[in-house]
This record gives C-alpha cells, sequence and structure tokens, in this order.
C-alpha cells in the first residue's frame, strides 16, 4: 500500500511567492537545513510548483512577484 499525499492549494500569488522563496534559497544555499531530506524536499517542491507556472518566464517577472506579495499580504487569513 502506498503512502498517503497530502494536497496543498494555494493561490497563484501564494504559488509565485512561494517559487521566488524556492529559487532563491535553491541558488543562494541561504536558509538553514538540518537535514539533506528538507534540502531534497525543497527541490522537488520548486520543481512542483514551476511546472504551474508559466509566467516563470515572462520577462516581467520582477513585476509578477511584487504584485504577488502585495496580493499574499492584503489577502485574509485563514
Amino acid at each position: 500500500m502506498g503512502e498517503a499525499k497530502v494536497a496543498v492549494n494555494l493561490t497563484r500569488a501564494e504559488a509565485v511567492v512561494l517559487i521566488e522563496f524556492l529559487m532563491r534559497f535553491r541558488d543562494k544555499d541561504r536558509l538553514a537545513v538540518e537535514h539533506e531530506a528538507e534540502q531534497q524536499l525543497l527541490w522537488d517542491l520548486c520543481c512542483v510548483v514551476e511546472r504551474q507556472l508559466p509566467e516563470l518566464f515572462d520577462p516581467q517577472w520582477g513585476s509578477i512577484v511584487e504584485r504577488a506579495r502585495a496580493d499574499v499580504l492584503a489577502a485574509p487569513s485563514e
């Protein structure tokens, strides 16, 4: 029997902010990882989110990230 999956639902703005964070960590290794499994999970999550965001390759990516950050901060917490 396989392991149960956990689904995480994100708004588009949340996904943009998350992928920006993950890519920055991937590129600069400036987050404290306590176990190599944590690092692998971050890389895997980055790949999953990247496939969902075609705007990642938009020349206006910086503006998209800034707008998404503002949207995330403005959204009510659940």
